[in-house]
C-alpha cells in the first residue's frame, strides 16, 4: 500500500531540504574560501630522485588577493601557518591578484609582496607567474611583454620569479635542480593564444643528472614534461573550487578531472597539483579547502609514498 506524506510532513521535508540547501550555500560562499586553512601532505616516491635527498618543500598557489575574500590579514595568516611548518623551501606558483568579478576592493601588489616577504626558508622562496598576473596588467596586454606589476613586486621584496629559468640547489651536500615556465596563456584574455612558456629552453639549463622540481601554472604543459623531471608542480585550477566525492564539474583544463586536483602519475612520471587558496569567477569553494601543500621528499622507507596510493594514475 503506497501512503502518501500529509501537507505537514511535505513541508517539513522541503524546509529541511531547504535548510541544507541554504546552509551548504553560505558555508560554500562565506566559510570555506574565507576562513578555512588545511595543510595537504604528499610524499611520492619520485623517478631520479637522489637516495639520502631529504627536501621538505612548501607550496602556495593561486593567492588571488583582494577584498572582501583574500586580505593582507588572510595572506599573513598563510605566511605565519606556511613558516610554522620550517619548510627547507617555499614555491610559489602564481596568480598573485584577484580578478574583477570577486573584488569589491584591490590591494595593491606591493602591500602583497611585502606580507609575502616574510616567507622563510633555508634553501629560498621562489616564484612563477600565472594568467592574471598578466590579464591584471593593462600596460602589459598593451605592449604583449613585461615585466608584469606582479613581478615587479615580488623582485622588489627579494622574492625572485622564475620565466623560463633553472636554479641548482644543495641540501645537506646533494644537489637539485627548481625550474619554472612562463605562462601559457598571458594573453588570452584579447583571443591571443601565444604563451610565454618555453619549456625546452628551460629544461636545456639544468646542467647535469640532479633531480628537477618543475613550477609550471597552468597543469596542461605536463603532457609535454619530459622523462627527466622528477615532480612538476601546478596550479590555476583552485581544485575546481566545487569538489564533491573527488570529482570537479567545472575545470579549466585539456584533461578535465585528469588534471583537476591533488597526485597525477601518468606513464610513470608525476604532477601535483595545489588547490590553491583564492578563488576566481565566483566566490565559492567547496570540498577542496584553501591549503598549503607539504611535500616531503626523500623520506625514510616508512614515510615516502604515504600518499602515493591515493595517486590518480593515467593510462594515456
Amino acid at each position: 500500500m503506497l501512503i502518501l506524506p500529509s501537507r505537514r510532513q511535505f513541508l517539513t521535508g522541503l524546509g529541511a531540504t531547504a535548510a541544507v540547501i541554504g546552509g551548504t550555500g553560505a558555508y560554500a560562499f562565506g566559510i570555506e574560501p574565507l576562513y578555512r586553512l588545511v595543510v595537504t601532505r604528499y610524499a611520492p616516491v619520485l623517478p631520479h630522485w637522489t637516495p639520502g635527498l631529504s627536501l621538505r618543500v612548501a607550496v602556495l598557489a593561486d593567492f588571488h588577493v583582494g577584498e572582501p575574500y583574500m586580505p593582507l590579514d588572510r595572506i599573513a595568516e598563510i605566511v605565519d601557518a606556511t613558516n610554522a611548518l620550517k619548510p627547507d623551501l617555499i614555491l610559489m606558483l602564481g596568480d598573485y591578484p584577484a580578478g574583477p568579478s570577486v573584488t569589491h576592493r584591490k590591494v595593491p601588489l606591493t602591500a602583497f609582496a611585502r606580507v609575502v616577504a616574510s616567507l622563510k626558508a633555508p634553501l629560498g622562496v621562489y616564484s612563477i607567474l600565472g594568467n592574471h598576473d598578466w590579464w591584471d596588467d593593462h600596460e602589459a596586454q598593451m605592449r604583449l611583454a613585461g615585466p608584469v606589476a606582479a613581478r615587479r613586486a615580488l623582485e622588489d621584496v627579494g622574492i625572485p620569479v622564475m620565466e623560463n629559468d633553472a636554479l641548482r640547489l644543495v641540501k645537506d651536500g646533494k644537489p637539485f635542480w627548481i625550474a619554472g615556465v612562463g605562462d601559457q596563456i598571458p594573453f588570452l584574455i584579447q583571443g591571443i593564444d601565444i604563451g610565454r612558456d618555453d619549456l625546452p629552453d628551460t629544461l636545456a639549463k639544468v646542467t647535469d643528472a640532479a633531480p628537477v622540481l618543475l613550477m609550471i601554472h597552468e597543469p596542461d604543459l605536463f603532457l609535454d614534461v619530459p622523462e627527466r623531471v622528477s615532480l612538476t608542480l601546478a596550479g590555476h585550477t583552485h581544485g575546481g573550487q566545487v569538489r564533491l566525492f573527488g570529482y570537479s564539474p567545472v575545470i579549466p583544463s585539456v584533461r578535465g578531472n585528469d588534471f583537476a586536483y591533488g597526485h597525477v602519475v601518468r606513464k610513470g612520471q608525476h604532477m601535483i597539483v595545489s588547490g590553491g587558496f583564492g578563488v576566481s569567477r565566483i566566490p565559492v569553494r567547496l570540498g577542496v579547502p584553501p591549503e598549503i601543500v607539504l611535500l616531503e621528499l626523500g623520506g625514510d622507507a616508512e614515510t615516502a609514498g604515504k600518499t602515493v596510493e591515493r595517486a590518480k594514475i593515467l593510462r594515456a
